[in-house]
């Protein structure tokens, strides 16, 4: 359990700094549109790469398959990476990020409780709430200073 953490820790440490970069292209080029998509072919290719080197690619059939709302995920990435590539330089990567951060602990919290598209259900207690309303207090404090 404890390397799941570690991973996930890894990549929350990457958002920020996904934010920051990507910002800064867009700035620097003058489109944070064409930022997003230089970021996302950069993203196909390394996951294409790893796709490659670890076993997946039979996979690839299977989407066809798949539940159509099951690909919305790339469209609520792109949303993000759009979305943080045009407001980081004008409301600041922490606030963006922070405003990122609130909205993740409402919907974890809700997709957790009703066991949205199955995930484990984990209901919202009085203690959960409580936790979360803690978190976003503290991350809060941190845009204040």
């Amino acid at each position: 359990m404890t390397h799941y953490a570690a991973i996930m820790l890894a990549a929350g440490i990457g958002v920020p700094i996904l934010a920051a970069l990507n910002a800064a292209l867009g700035k620097l080029i003058g489109s944070p549109t064409t930022a997003a998509v230089i970021l996302f072919a950069v993203a196909l290719g390394s996951s294409a790469l790893v796709m490659l080197l670890f076993p997946g690619t039979q996979a690839l059939a299977k989407v066809a398959q798949t539940p159509k709302h099951l690909l919305l995920g790339g469209v609520l990435i792109a949303f993000y990476v759009l979305s943080i590539t045009h407001v980081a330089p004008h409301f600041g990567v922490g606030n963006a990020v922070f405003f990122v951060l609130l909205g993740q602990l409402i919907s974890t919290a809700a997709i957790d409780h009703f066991g949205l598209f199955g995930a484990q259900v984990t209901p919202l207690t009085l203690m959960r709430a409580g936790g979360i309303a803690v978190m976003a207090v503290g991350v809060a404090i941190t845009q204040l200073a």
